[in-house]
């Protein structure tokens, strides 16, 4: 089975997979396949395929420096998805946001009369379910973010305990930092380790100064995709790292 064959395939039953292309150093134009399950299809080295699990959670293609060579990583998926718990004004201005960068958006709450297109119009769906029932129907994965929005422990540890099981790439909870501390001990009495819950952004979001919902929605977006990337999200200005993450380029010509 060819590498082009085998990707097709992948991408029509909207799996993961990333193409690492050699693009300078020795092997240079050597292309290696590697699906999420870890199985391999091309010429190129076998150890770039330690690389795509990192690969795989950026959801972007990128370029990486190994040993004395650049390796273009092309990354293919689906979209990115956000799960937020709590029918909160906060939450459909996230999903307003985030439905402009092309990514799947959820919202989950038990409570029906909250839990409204009327109230979410942003929202691409919307789950009446307590939180260990929505996370078991929506299943966070590698490319999914968690966002927690209520104010209450029936639904926050339920919520927090539960995404900390998956393998979501960002789990962020509202809430003053007094309030981030008190959750802790409750999840901590409850059996959560404690290096599994700093995991949890919580206080979640950057440092903007938001105030509305519209600028708290910013705020935590923000800090979602500078996680996803690997990035602190403060001023460019004092960066030292690109802008962009790396430079995209293309597979090496006639490769």
């Amino acid at each position: 089975m060819s590498l082009y064959t085998e990707l097709h395939r992948i991408v029509e039953k909207g799996g993961r997979a990333v193409v690492f292309t050699v693009v300078t150093g020795p092997g240079i134009g050597a292309k290696l396949l590697v699906l999420e399950d870890g199985t391999t299809v091309g010429d190129g080295p076998a150890d770039l395929a330690v690389l795509a699990p990192e690969a795989l959670r950026r959801g972007r293609s990128h370029v990486i420096e190994q040993g004395d060579a650049k390796v273009f990583a092309d990354v293919f998926g689906p979209p990115a998805r956000l799960l937020v718990i709590g029918a909160i004004d906060t939450a459909d201005a996230l999903c307003a946001m985030a439905n402009q960068l092309g990514w799947e958006t959820i919202v989950a709450d038990a409570r029906a009369v909250f839990a409204t297109k009327e109230r979410l119009p942003n929202a691409g769906e919307i789950i009446v379910a307590w939180p260990d029932e929505a996370l078991e129907q929506v299943k966070p994965d590698i490319g999914t973010a968690v966002v927690v929005l209520t104010h209450d422990d029936k639904f926050d540890l339920p919520a927090l305990s539960g995404a900390l099981a998956t393998e979501a790439f960002y789990i962020g909870a509202l809430g003053s930092r007094r309030n981030q501390e008190r959750r802790r001990e409750r999840l901590i009495e409850g059996g959560v380790a404690e290096a599994a819950i700093d995991r949890i952004a919580g206080p979640c979001g950057l440092d903007l100064g938001a105030d509305s919902p519209a600028e708290t929605a910013l705020s935590i977006l923000a800090e979602i995709l500078a996680v996803r990337v690997g990035r602190n999200g403060g001023p460019l200005k004092t960066a030292k790292t690109r802008i962009h993450v790396e430079p995209s380029e293309p597979a090496v010509s006639g490769a």
